[in-house]
């Protein structure tokens, strides 16, 4: 039963120090684009560069 008074402050610690990161991320503006990066996967980024989708990267 001891070991409660070792884990229990430990566990508050952590959910503390898991908030503040949550709250710094806030600040810091990580949630502000929540699609751009949804939509930037589905871009195809090969036809802009000219590549016009050759194998590997490379130019035809």
């Amino acid at each position: 039963m001891t070991v409660l008074l070792y884990l229990v402050p430990a566990a508050l610690c952590l959910g503390l120090l898991g908030l503040l990161a949550f709250m710094w991320s806030l600040r810091a503006g990580q949630y502000d684009d929540m699609e751009g990066a949804a939509l930037r996967v589905l871009k195809d980024d090969d036809l802009e560069d000219g590549r016009h989708g050759a194998p590997g990267g490379e130019r035809p």
